[in-house]
């Protein structure tokens, strides 16, 4: 496995039911090391482990399954992360699975909401709807 070099953490972690969503905990020394700061948004990512990939669950369905397809709609909402520009200048984000979203006129480093216009097999383009902040 690649690690890239924008990792600012791994730590292991169960994931708890809370009411309508799961939640997973953030280790506080993680927060207080300096390494990330309450507030922000960070790109989450999940590795099984040797336990969780031999367990099935009943009525779950199977890997292949739940990775076909993009994992945007056309008219969808979402809020993004420029994190790279294109060859034509255009903001590139990346969501579930790496999916790339297009965004134009908008610069490295922006958060935007947008709005999906179209997708394809591997790539969605969207336009700006709100104009959020910038990394620091």
């Amino acid at each position: 496995m690649e690690i890239p070099p924008q990792l600012q953490c791994l730590f292991s972690a169960e994931i708890e039911e809370d009411g309508e969503s799961f939640v997973i905990d953030v280790p506080a020394e993680e927060v207080q090391t300096g390494e990330l700061e309450v507030g922000e948004t960070y790109r989450v990512a999940l590795l099984p482990t040797e336990s969780t990939t031999r367990r099935s669950s009943v009525g779950s369905q199977p890997a292949a399954e739940r990775t076909q397809g993009p994992p945007v709609e056309e008219g969808e909402t979402r809020r993004v992360e420029i994190e790279d520009i294109g060859e034509q200048g255009d903001g590139v984000a990346r969501v579930e699975r790496g999916y790339v979203v297009i965004v134009p006129d908008t610069e490295l480093g922006e958060r935007v909401d947008v709005e999906i216009q179209t997708m394809q097999a591997n790539v969605a383009f969207a336009a700006v709807t709100e104009r959020l902040s910038y990394y620091e």
